[in-house]
Order: structure tokens, then C-alpha cells, then sequence
């Protein structure tokens, strides 16, 4: 939703309130305009996707640090399930990149396509968690773009506890970190294990997300 002054319901949402939850003309339910405010409303009657606004506008802060998972294009990969999971656990932005040794190479259509599917993704995944805020989705970069990022870190077994120190991280390809790569960035270690790209990005997601809210403290 655009405007939670002025509310009015996508065609899509629309479809989602009245089919997949079942509301029906006078339900309430809550909206957001997926930048931090949001509004209690009622589900007008008829098909044209009005809102009656129930409630008054809330707004809510944002959370600090502003938090970023990069994450390698990997063979095999399931970044739909990367970005879902990141927008459940609060991650604020998300970037698909090339490693040195990435294996996957998108080229610009299907980059495109594939970056405006991701951003699908995200915005479902932010409705069904009840996010205030829809993650940004990056277009395709490359790692000298995300390293040059204030705070960016590489995910690495031999690296440093995780820190809000390091709000950025990066996740690399099956074929690990060029020497390049390792020269640039410093490490960050998310376990004593060795993970899947899309096991590693959650889990950085989860640890950042967690020192943030005050959940637990840095080791």
C-alpha cells in the first residue's frame, strides 16, 4: 500500500485478503505502506479494493544499524528461499553478487528477471511476517561494489565473532574466496561448521537481527 493516509488496496492484495485469509466486507485487518507506518483498516465492500481506515497512522522507527546480506550466485542455489527467510528474520537489504569464483552468471535479462522476482518474493514474505518495512532487493553487483559498502565484511570459518561493528556481510560461492577476495575484506565467522551459501546467509541474517534486538550479546 502507497499511502496509508489515503489507503487503496492492490488488485493483488485485494485477491489475498478476500481468498487466501478469507476477509470479508467489514473485516479488519492491518496495513502498511512498507516503510515503517502502518494503520488498522476495514475491507470495503465490493471488488474495487478499497480500504476504510479503522484506526490511527503508527509509525515506527527504524532499526540501527541498517543490516545487508550479499550473497554469491551459487549452481544450484535457491535465492527466492534466501531472500524469504532474511525478510522473516528483519534483514533490511539484500544483493545478489558475483565472486571471483562464481560458477552461476546471470546475463542482463535474466538478471532483471530474476532481481524483480526476488523483490516479489521479498514484499510476500513482508506481508506474511507483518513487517513495517520491505527489504530492499540490490540489482546484481559485484564484489568490489558490496566490499567498497561501510562496514561490509566477508562470511568466513576463521573469522571474527559477528558484530554490529560489521553490519554488511557478504556470502561466498561453492568455490570459496578468491585470495583477492580474502586480501580485501576481513571475516566474519558464523560457525565452526562448513555451510550452504543459502544455510550461511541465514544464519547471518539470524545473528545479526539477533544483536540488534538485544537478544543476545557479541561473544
Amino acid at each position: 500500500m502507497a499511502d496509508v493516509e489515503r489507503p487503496e488496496l492492490r488488485s493483488e492484495d485485494h485477491r489475498h485478503l478476500t481468498r487466501s485469509l478469507r476477509l470479508r466486507s467489514g473485516d479488519r485487518f492491518t496495513a502498511s505502506d512498507g516503510a515503517g507506518s502502518w494503520r488498522v483498516c476495514r475491507l470495503g465492500a465490493g471488488r474495487d479494493g478499497r480500504a476504510e481506515p479503522d484506526g490511527p497512522v503508527v509509525r515506527v522507527e527504524a532499526p540501527h544499524p541498517n543490516l545487508t546480506v550479499g550473497f554469491a550466485l551459487i549452481k544450484g542455489g535457491r535465492p527466492e528461499l534466501v531472500v524469504q527467510k532474511l525478510t522473516e528474520l528483519g534483514v533490511d537489504a539484500m544483493v545478489p553478487f558475483v565472486a571471483d569464483r562464481s560458477v552461476v552468471r546471470w546475463d542482463p535479462d535474466r538478471a532483471v528477471r530474476h532481481t524483480e522476482r526476488l523483490r516479489r518474493v521479498v514484499r510476500e514474505a513482508a506481508m506474511q511476517s507483518r513487517q513495517v518495512r520491505i527489504p530492499a532487493v540490490g540489482d546484481l553487483a559485484g564484489f568490489a561494489e558490496l566490499a567498497a559498502l561501510s562496514g561490509a565484511i566477508r562470511a568466513d570459518r576463521d573469522g571474527e565473532p559477528p558484530s554490529l561493528d560489521h553490519p554488511v556481510v557478504l556470502i561466498g560461492p561453492e568455490g570459496g574466496w578468491s585470495d583477492s577476495e580474502r586480501r580485501r575484506l576481513g571475516a566474519m565467522r558464523l560457525s565452526w561448521s562448513v555451510l550452504r551459501s543459502e544455510t550461511a546467509a541465514i544464519t547471518a541474517g539470524a545473528l545479526l537481527t539477533a544483536l540488534r534486538a538485544g537478544l543476545t550479546s557479541r561473544a
